[in-house]
């Protein structure tokens, strides 16, 4: 599950250092194209925590299922909020990537917790 959490936070990081890039390249940088970055690093953090930590790994674990489904929450609910006008843009490209990102690393460690359940 930490390995889980640390690819997932390593792709989050990647699309948000090429959105900003991107959007650095273009004349129309922002700090929100870093969103991703953010969660990732975080995501990124706690898997290498709970690597290290047997004892905490259980719950750190669950913090960072929180953080996942607050990014696809967040994201997905920016999606949805402005899905009449959206166009595929590189910041919709940027959020879709994140809500998806976000939505499997929440729906692999719901199945890793239902199999750690299981096995007790």
């Amino acid at each position: 599950m930490p390995n889980t959490a640390i690819v997932c936070g390593m792709l989050l990081s990647l699309v948000g250092i090429l959105g900003y890039v991107y959007a650095m390249m273009n004349g129309n940088a922002s700090l929100t194209a870093l969103i991703p970055f953010v969660f990732g690093t975080v995501l990124e953090v706690l898997g290498f925590v709970a690597k290290g930590n047997e004892g905490l790994r259980k719950h750190l674990m669950h913090v960072a299922v929180f953080v996942g489904l607050i990014g696809f929450l967040i994201t997905a609910g920016r999606l949805g909020m402005k899905m009449s006008e959206l166009t595929m843009s590189p910041a919709v490209i940027s959020q879709l990537a994140t809500a998806a990102i976000c939505l499997v690393f929440v729906l692999l460690s719901v199945k890793s917790f239902i199999d750690a359940r299981k096995a007790v």
